[in-house]
């Protein structure tokens, strides 16, 4: 089985950034015109151009090629986020079979070295606008998902994460099931299972419902 689940706001204390060629701190986001000023980092979204003539997406992809001694202290994506879910998915899953959908980088392998970022698709009242994705905004995600993975596939993530599993899986021809809390969502293509009503991060409590019912 193969999982994927959406990313969280809260990063771990001290993840790692990428950084420009003088050292500044890079911290990406949706609108870096409208993030608050800050003379220790510079703002980006992670397809802008970087201080070497290449987006900052592609400086991640070879940074991750050869991380060196990770030099950045990039955690790899399941560790990057604060809840503990992440890591009894990687255990019950292991690297291998576990992804995460991430705002800003797209379907990324639970292993890949992830720099901090603060990005998200939730329309909240709370969440402010310099970091919320809007669906026409342009990225070029990661789609990391092996052309010939052959297992079905589970999704645990909310509804404003769902349009972009879909679109990022569609080359898939396996079983696709997204998870959902209160109304039906529209998910061309994928089964779709109920889990209970709507309250906040259920997609958590969805997983860890997975991880026990589905043994050792």
């Amino acid at each position: 089985m193969i999982v994927v689940i959406q990313c969280a706001a809260r990063k771990a204390a001290g993840a790692g950034n990428l950084r420009t060629r003088d050292g500044r701190k890079v911290m990406f986001v949706a609108d870096p015109d409208l993030a608050p000023r800050d003379g220790d980092c510079i703002y980006a979204r992670p397809d802008d151009i970087a201080d070497t003539g290449t987006s900052w997406r592609t400086v991640l992809r070879r940074y991750n090629e050869n991380p060196g001694d990770n030099r950045l202290g990039l955690l790899p994506a399941w560790r990057l986020y604060r809840n503990s879910t992440y890591e009894i998915l990687a255990e019950h899953c292991g690297l291998d079979r576990l992804y995460i959908l991430s705002a800003g980088w797209g379907l990324i392998r639970a292993d890949f070295l992830t720099p901090n970022y603060d990005i998200t698709f939730s329309t909240a009242q709370n969440v402010q606008r310099f970091k919320r994705r809007r669906r026409h905004d342009s990225y070029r995600d990661f789609r990391m998902l092996p052309a010939d993975a052959s297992e079905p596939i589970l999704f645990f993530g909310g509804r404003d994460y769902i349009q972009l599993f879909c679109t990022l899986t569609a080359d898939s021809a396996i079983q696709r099931t997204v998870f959902y809390a209160g109304r039906e969502p529209a998910a061309p293509g994928c089964r779709v299972q109920r889990f209970g009503k709507p309250f906040t991060n259920w997609h958590y409590q969805c997983a860890k419902a997975y991880v026990e019912g589905s043994g050792d």
